[in-house]
């Protein structure tokens, strides 16, 4: 027996603390010569590939001491019989009772067996084996230690793997968390660290193909940290010889994992830029599961690309790529801004181009293209430092600073040179429309106060510029006799509502109405939406009639119910002054009270204007309507909704796809790249999607093969009024539509 044995000398004390490299065995027993035989018949062996280092004690109470001050030891050898004849057992209960050694295994010995019957403590005690010492022989002592080994490394490879899992999870719900590549990239570097049980010294690194000339790659350095944090944003060539340079390359050009004694380089694969992360090693006695690894690496990329995801479509949302300046958006962030800081008095100014349309259509829109980007150089140019600078519209582009930082002449001379565009040059001039704002304005209204003053001086010729004055013009005096005209409808009941199916795009199932608001004159003419609603709005007459509304589509409701179409979702536009209004969700809680119905019947539609109103009013209105079942939809995405970067604070439940993404499905154009980056957003943030102006059964089609849930549209049914729609319901139920 002893000719299979591997033996070698008696390892020092200091290698016991040495995790990896031995099995540590503790032995309790009260007799000498049972600590004496056990050393002989286990010095020098080598079990399950590692050598066994004993630890000797000789009461319950020392072995306890023992197990307090030390967590990796795999096998005890316990005498049941010592201070007393119960003495071992107790031991054994204590040692379950902690969690640092759950998976240590236990052999019983004992030279009285009629203390602990065999059978009765295998039952009743979680125990690899129960001997007494005269049948235990070296062969026999050996046999039973290599099970307990075996036991012990299997359970705690199931731990490994357990504990593992969880922090996959946690690393991939932190990273999905981070704002941008570069606090993702770093964020790679903390959760590698932690799942290889290291210090966080490493570098995220991508290979670019396309940055060198010759065809050569580079390597950049996106996050650093640790001893590498100075190389932040670098090249990797910075490193110089440090051999963690040649492992970063093999392993973005080879696409593997690779590892050297200093460190590991893992690689990511991602949508058009390949990464890779480095973290030092050296030192560390690594036990990681290779399974887990690249379980570990597949979700950091799809955490990468999800992260990516985010940052184009922030980009989308808030950068005009054309001239690469903010966008409407940004823009009337930037001035709510301005005006909440308390900042000194602010000019909004509005610079449009004279006849930019008629050029564009004789000389082509790539033409048109060149100009604007040439006129937004001159007007950056001209603000540096003094003002924001954004597009606003096709052809109109907005500044916001000091009142001093924007003088219409100064601005209007910008334009007596000729622009050079291709080659050539072009001499335009410009229309601008000015407004002053101060703290307490709210910034969408500036903003429409602007255009009117841009009305007023495009009317006055060309080159002209004007300032806002709400006395003054037919602009105003329109708003005037229109406000009136919306008061004298709401009061005489003219107003009604329109309601327009949501269904199911994938089998026409309906979900659901939308509840457009209409005005019908007394001669039977219609005035737009688009005309009273933004004037109501302003007037904060939407308050009543956004409750007349709300309690007119839960009515509606109850009346379907009535007649045979149970469980329909009634879907309600809500805007940003409704949502100021500090008794708006106890109103809506009224509302769904006197009409009896539940809260997951109602879905609150939120307009782009809410932004103005910050990210923490916004996120708190919406968490106390969703936190009473109340569903809410983000109106219109796509276009430009300034709460991006919050998205998933909100806890909307869907995002509506704006019509124009829609329509462009059937054409090659980044507007149907927009609609399939939206819809696969909601997927990832679990909510549904859904897309009005629906017209074809080809855009349906295209949406279900995007992902898209619901849809509404004239392919499903137009906005009718309510015995119009309860016939079409009937149709629907009868199999006819």
């Amino acid at each position: 027996m002893t000719d299979e044995f591997l033996f070698s000398e008696e390892l020092p004390a200091e290698h016991l603390a040495q995790p990896q490299s031995v099995w540590r065995v503790l032995v309790v027993d009260d007799d000498p010569d049972v600590h004496a035989s056990t050393r002989f018949a286990l010095g020098g062996v080598s079990v399950v590939g590692r050598p066994v280092a004993l630890l000797h004690v000789h009461t319950a109470a020392e072995a306890l001491a023992v197990l307090a001050r030390e967590r990796d030891i795999a096998v005890m050898l316990l005498d049941v019989v010592m201070e007393d004849e119960h003495a071992g057992l107790r031991l054994v209960d204590k040692v379950r009772a902690m969690p640092e050694h759950q998976n240590l295994r236990i052999v019983l010995r004992t030279g009285q067996p009629g203390y602990a019957p065999e059978t009765e403590t295998i039952a009743r005690y979680d125990i690899n084996d129960y001997k007494t010492k005269s049948e235990l022989t070296r062969a026999k002592l050996f046999a039973s230690l290599t099970a307990a080994v075996r036991s012990y490394e299997q359970l705690q490879r199931i731990e490994g793997g357990r504990r593992g899992l969880a922090q996959i999870l946690q690393a991939s719900h932190q990273l999905a968390c981070q704002d941008g590549l570069d606090a993702f990239a770093a964020g790679v570097i903390t959760q590698l660290a932690s799942f290889m049980g290291t210090s966080p010294d490493g570098v995220v690194c991508a290979r670019k193909d396309e940055d060198r000339a010759g065809g050569q790659p580079s390597y950049q350095i996106l996050a650093a940290a640790g001893r590498y944090s100075a190389l932040m944003h670098g090249r990797l060539e910075a490193l110089g010889d440090d051999p963690v340079v040649s492992l970063l390359r093999q392993c973005l050009d080879e696409r593997r994992n690779i590892g050297s004694a200093q460190g590991v380089a893992l690689y990511f694969p991602a949508d058009g830029v390949c990464f890779a992360a480095y973290v030092d090693t050296a030192g560390c006695t690594l036990q990681v599961d290779e399974p887990l690894l690249q379980m570990f690496c597949s979700h950091i990329a799809l955490c990468g690309r999800n992260v990516k995801l985010m940052e184009r479509l922030r980009e989308l949302a808030f950068r005009d790529p054309l001239v690469d300046l903010p966008n409407r958006v940004a823009f009337l962030q930037e001035v709510a801004r301005r005006l909440e800081a308390g900042q000194p008095a602010q000019t909004l100014a509005l610079v449009d181009i004279d006849h930019f349309g008629a050029l564009n259509d004789l000389l082509g829109h790539r033409y048109g293209d060149l100009l604007l980007q040439e006129v937004a150089r001159r007007l950056t140019t001209m603000a540096a430092g003094q003002a924001v600078v954004a597009r606003v519209a096709g052809d109109v582009f907005g500044l916001v600073g000091a009142d001093g930082a924007l003088d219409p002449g100064r601005m209007t001379a910008l334009f007596a040179e000729p622009f050079p565009i291709d080659g050539g040059e072009q001499r335009i001039s410009a229309s601008i429309g000015l407004v002053r704002g101060q703290a307490g304005d709210d910034a969408a209204s500036l903003l429409k106060d602007a255009f009117i003053a841009l009305k007023r001086a495009k009317g006055e010729g060309l080159g002209r510029h004007a300032y806002f004055c709400p006395q003054v013009g037919v602009e105003t005096r329109e708003r005037i006799r229109l406000l009136h005209g919306l008061r004298d409808a709401f009061q005489r009941q003219r107003l009604f509502l329109a309601y327009q199916p949501q269904v199911d795009l994938a089998n026409a199932r309906v979900l659901g109405f939308e509840a457009l608001l209409r005005w019908r004159n007394e001669d039977g003419s219609f005035v737009p939406p688009d005309r009273f609603i933004p004037l109501a709005e302003q007037s904060g007459l939407i308050v009543p009639i956004g409750q007349w509304v709300l309690r007119s589509a839960l009515h509606t409701l109850a009346v379907l119910d009535r007649e045979g179409f149970p469980g329909l979702r009634a879907a309600v536009n809500v805007s940003v002054v409704q949502f100021r209004d500090p008794q708006f969700v106890e109103m809506v809680d009224r509302a769904l009270a006197d009409a009896g119905m539940s809260a997951d019947r109602l879905e609150l539609e939120v307009t782009e204007s809410v932004c103005v109103l910050g990210q923490d009013a916004v996120a708190a209105q919406l968490g106390a309507l969703t936190r009473r079942g109340i569903q809410v939809a983000i109106d219109d995405f796509g276009t430009g909704f300034s709460s991006l970067s919050y998205l998933d604070r909100l806890g909307a439940d869907r995002l509506k796809i704006d019509r124009s993404f829609v329509q462009s499905l059937e054409q090659p154009c980044g507007s149907a790249r927009i609609a399939e980056m939206v819809i696969a957003l909601a997927r990832s943030l679990r909510m549904r999607s859904i897309a009005e102006g629906v017209e074809t059964e080809a855009q349906r089609l295209r949406l279900i093969e995007l992902g898209c849930d619901e849809g509404q549209g004239y392919l499903f049914g137009r906005p009718m009024a309510l015995d119009e729609f309860t016939a079409w319901l009937r149709t629907c139920q009868s199999g006819g539509a």
